[in-house]
């Protein structure tokens, strides 16, 4: 297996109102990775509904996956979009996510505080510098754009890339493999992509990734094709670290 060949795996929206899901999806990613070579998207207060800030319990969770290798990044705060969107963003809001793109439509004041705050707050309860900031649903405005470049975080991700916060330089190209379990439709679709993602991406892809949040562990069929998927790509790609890629 080439070196250069990286499988990226992480968890996304990960936190106290999803922590059984999370222990779920964490066991999977190991036993087909090994341990520690996943990354994992924090929200610091999903929904509004539960807040890392006041749950230590959770907070010593964090930090001892981050001392197991495990990379943190911040998702967002509160992962819930309340924008008002025209235009391609009303578009990116109404039908590549469900009420999810909180930072699609933030200006720069406040998209900037909060990600500062929630870099904060995890940071200190991980007691470490975190990975990089990946807004929710993948989606970015321009304000948020403009306060990634200021937040002090190293990496950021979209749906088709990886590159560092600061400099906007791009260090990984290609289409995340991610499910939606949401609707009947929805998961059909991300299947089938992710079988044919098998069969091309192996060769054609130097670094993969894959993304699974709390809702696939609902659906067998999403579980089974996660676990093919990661089980496939880790015969052609070493499981890294996205700080690999900097």
């Amino acid at each position: 297996m080439s070196s250069t060949k990286r499988l990226l795996a992480s968890i996304h929206d990960v936190g106290p109102r999803f922590e059984a899901e999370v222990d779920q999806l964490a066991e999977l990613l190991e036993n087909r990775l090994g341990q520690g070579r996943f990354a994992m998207l924090v929200v610091p207060d999903h929904w509004g509904a539960a807040p890392l800030r006041e749950d230590k319990a959770f907070q010593s969770r964090l930090r001892a996956w981050s001392d197991s290798g495990i990379e943190m990044f911040v998702h967002g705060w509160f992962h819930r979009d309340t924008a008002r969107h025209v235009g391609a963003a009303s578009f990116k809001a109404r039908h590549m996510t469900a009420g999810e793109g909180e930072f699609l439509g933030l200006d720069e004041a406040t998209a900037l505080r909060l990600m500062r705050e929630g870099k904060a707050l995890i940071e200190d309860a991980i007691g470490r510098e975190v990975a990089g900031f990946i807004a929710p649903a993948w989606l970015y405005g321009e304000g948020s754009l403009a306060a990634l470049r200021q937040a002090g975080f190293a990496l950021a991700e979209d749906h088709w890339k990886v590159w560092n916060a600061t400099s906007d330089r791009v260090l990984a190209k290609g289409p995340v493999i991610t499910w939606a379990s949401r609707s009947t439709a929805r998961t059909a679709s991300s299947l089938a992509f992710a079988a044919l993602a098998r069969t091309v991406l192996p060769h054609a892809l130097d670094t993969v990734r894959i993304a699974v949040h709390p809702g696939d562990v609902t659906k067998p069929s999403l579980l089974s094709s996660i676990d093919a998927t990661l089980s496939r790509f880790a015969r052609s790609h070493h499981p890294a670290r996205y700080a690999d890629l900097s």
